[in-house]
């Protein structure tokens, strides 16, 4: 499965920085504001250490990493909902995204210009979420219309709707995003068709300098016990390092400047972590001589689900899978000593796939 991310802002907070430096796609990053006015489309490799480790015992032709979809949105600004700047496009390309990043800046630096004077983390996540929120409410306002006509025909279902909507209504007006109210079964399938933007999980990234990049400082740790309320996830990158990075072809080269910078990983690897955490997403494989592949699943997926996403006529004639944990496959050695040790798994369409499975599909079309 394609996974999407957002990367939203205010302008010059970082975000196209952190772009280039996740993809080196070399998108446009300069100190004015509306920088990008195009979306840029980059697609990130997923790291995992799992996938060499299999082709050092499969010996495939190749490997095969996920991936994810990086999309850079033009800065926003006061006033977005309205149409202010470009906020009607960005706002569009949000609704495209399956979780959304948030780029705050928590750096000082005067030859950056900040669109409102002075760095303020808290105002300007509140200047997003503010704009979002204006928007859902657009949206819920215009399906209660709709849904009031439907309700003085006097269907018992229709009007429950309007209720219920009403109800989401007042929770926007509050301030408060979609994501955290609660949607009964009944309610789920209306408010999936209301696509949003506040529902989406969300990410913050505090974008700050390089000596903070392990620790944070007062910007980042503000924001922090601002948000810790939301349930989002929140991490600390310096675009400044991960941009730096990313000029490194060398993997010894790259180890020995993250340990400069008292680092254990780059930034990139926790975002896109933390994007899997926020989707509910894992990881299975499959391993043969041609190839050694991962693949995305939501946590919770089946098995014929699991086949779904490498072809959908392996899902329509899925008979079984034949499942070996990972660490079962790389303490044995091969997937012969996983069958003689009595580890494979024979699974039907019940089966649960979990994170690490390495799987083989037998399936009839």
């Amino acid at each position: 499965m394609a996974l999407k991310c957002g990367i939203v802002g205010l302008p010059n907070v970082g975000k196209s920085t952190l772009f280039n430096a996740l993809t080196n796609a070399k998108a446009l990053a300069a100190n004015y504001p509306f920088a990008t006015k195009e979306p840029n489309l980059g697609v990130i490799t997923v790291p995992d250490d799992r996938l060499k480790a299999l082709s050092d015992i499969v010996n495939p032709q190749k490997i095969q990493p996920t991936t994810v979809d990086i999309l850079d949105i033009a800065g926003l600004i006061k006033g977005a909902s309205k149409g202010e700047g470009l906020g009607n496009q960005f706002l569009a390309n949000i609704r495209e995204v399956d979780a959304i990043v948030h780029v705050v800046r928590c750096f000082v630096d005067d030859n950056v210009i900040h669109v409102d004077g002075n760095v303020d983390p808290i105002r300007d996540k509140d200047v997003i979420d503010t704009e979002l929120i204006f928007k859902d409410i657009e949206t819920v306002e215009k399906r209660i219309e709709k849904l009031a006509k439907h309700a003085k025909a006097g269907a018992p279902a229709d009007k429950a709707n309007h209720e219920w909507a009403k109800k989401l209504q007042s929770h926007l007006e509050t301030g408060a995003p979609a994501r955290s109210f609660e949607v009964e079964d009944a309610y789920a399938p209306l408010y999936k068709e209301l696509y949003l933007l506040t529902s989406k999980p969300i990410l913050y990234v505090c974008n700050v300098d390089e000596n903070s990049a392990k620790d944070g400082n007062e910007y980042s740790k503000k924001l922090t016990e601002h948000v810790k309320d939301e349930n989002a996830e929140v991490i600390l990158i310096s675009a400044s390092i991960e941009s730096e990075i990313i000029q490194l072809d060398d993997d010894e080269e790259k180890m020995m400047f993250l340990e400069e910078m008292n680092l254990t990983e780059p930034g990139v690897n926790r975002l896109i972590f933390s994007c899997y955490t926020l989707l509910n997403l894992i990881t299975y494989f499959t391993a043969g001589e041609k190839e050694v592949r991962a693949w995305t699943v939501k946590r919770g997926s089946t098995a014929p689900q699991a086949a779904g996403v490498i072809h959908t006529d392996f899902e329509k004639g899925f008979i079984r899978a034949e499942v070996m944990k990972y660490n079962d496959f790389i303490t044995l050695g091969s997937e012969a000593a996983v069958k003689e040790a009595g580890k494979m798994g024979v699974e039907g369409k019940e089966y649960i796939v979990e994170d690490g499975d390495v799987m083989h599909f037998r399936f009839n079309v």
